[in-house]
């Protein structure tokens, strides 16, 4: 009988093939040699690629940051940058830098998902109240951004901003009103985004966070809910070692920004700023309160949600500002959603008797806004921040920036 070849006899191609997937290193242009054939019998025209284990997979379904390291733009562009029929082409810059390795790469693709594309579209407007927030965010990230001339030397640039104050005063919107009106690029990290159980890969994933956020420079990391990541260390005994790694490596990467020229802010929020560590205080180096709505802010916040209509009686603003002493916005949000919902359940008791369902060019109209309706929800409603507001005005006056006038 005739000698079989060896099953685990490779020739130079396979082990070529092996070698590039393990590494990370696919040539496109020769594993769409090996299947053009294939794709052709089977009558398809997408491009196709071959993961060096014999399965092919469409282009289209790759990672972002392949299809561009794949492109061979050395062939078509001229030295000068420029193509053969003159039109002036810059590359775009990839999502992901080179890396050196493959691991490095999949957590970067993970951390890529986490970036908000495009503006978040809140503006300064949108937000009513917080002027003295809103003035320290625009001096600490705003200008630097737009006249960075003026921001050298010892004038360099804030790069860690806290924003702290009870729940549901608008700290998330404050960091999207800085993201639109930079336009940076937009990092949206929390805790679920950075700790893994994988060992190691919690602080390999800060590292990788900040290199793209160089990468992606100007950029803002948003870290949400900070004191869930980084709270005082060595105050539990049960603290696990992971935790701790990964604690260490925010510290660094966090001192490593004082010392680079890119434009890279950290920007985190927390409802519990006495829990964070001393050492992350210090390189958070702007620490703004986030208060809850003062007077004017409430009423101003009323009347855009509950505006009155000409043919109707004035609905009492005054009142509502005056029994909402401790409310913060999200509570002034459900006062106004639970005094609106009062007309609609008189009509929907109405429809209720009805056995047939109403067609929609035939339902009713909802009444108007009566004032024993915000009676009604001014009984139903209860603040939900007004516990703490106390304990955040003490961190404020011992460690919070003021504006001095």
């Amino acid at each position: 009988m005739a000698d079989e070849p060896s099953l685990t006899r490779w020739s130079f191609q396979d082990f070529k093939i092996f070698y590039d997937d393990k590494f990370g290193r696919k040539k496109v242009a020769a594993a769409t040699a090996q299947t053009s054939s294939e794709s052709q019998q089977n009558g398809q025209t997408t491009a196709v690629a071959s993961n060096g284990n014999g399965h092919v997979k469409n282009l289209s379904d790759m990672a972002v940051y392949e299809q561009y390291r794949n492109q061979d733009r050395s062939s078509t562009l001229h030295s000068n940058g420029v193509l053969p029929n003159g039109i002036n082409e810059i590359p775009q810059k990839p999502l992901i830098p080179a890396f050196d390795s493959s691991e490095t790469r999949a957590l970067a693709e993970s951390l890529c998902r986490d970036i908000i594309r495009g503006s978040p579209n809140v503006k300064w407007e949108s937000i009513k109240g917080l002027e003295n927030a809103k003035r320290l965010l625009k001096e600490a990230v705003v200008m630097p951004i737009k006249y960075p001339k003026y921001f050298t030397g010892l004038l360099s640039p804030w790069k860690g901003i806290l924003l702290f104050g009870p729940p549901g005063t608008g700290k998330t919107m404050l960091a999207k009103a800085v993201a639109t009106e930079c336009k940076t690029t937009f990092f949206n990290i929390s805790a679920s985004s950075v700790v893994s159980k994988w060992r190691g890969d919690s602080e390999k994933l800060i590292k990788v966070l900040f290199e793209l956020a160089r990468h992606h420079a100007p950029s803002t990391i948003f870290l949400d809910e900070i004191d869930a990541i980084i709270s005082q260390r060595g105050e539990a005994s049960s603290e696990h070692e992971a935790s701790r790694r990964l604690k260490t490596e925010l510290l660094i990467q966090m001192d490593g920004l004082t010392r680079t020229k890119e434009l890279v802010f950290v920007l985190a929020a927390t409802n519990l700023p006495w829990e964070l560590d001393a050492a992350m205080l210090r390189r958070l180096e702007k620490r703004i309160l986030v208060p809850l709505p003062e007077p004017e802010a409430r009423r101003t916040m009323f009347e855009e949600l509950l505006p009155s209509q000409p043919d109707e009686d004035m609905l009492p603003y005054d009142l509502l500002v005056e029994r909402t002493e401790g409310f913060s916005g999200s509570d002034i949000r459900l006062l106004c959603k639970e005094a609106a919902m009062q007309p609609l359940r008189r009509l929907m008791t109405l429809l209720e008797d009805r056995e047939e369902i109403v067609p929609d060019d035939e339902l009713p109209k909802v009444g108007p806004l009566r004032s024993e309706d915000i009676e009604t929800a001014l009984k139903n409603t209860r603040p939900s921040a007004h516990l703490h507001a106390h304990r955040h005005e003490k961190f404020n006056s011992d460690y919070g920036s003021q504006i001095l006038q």
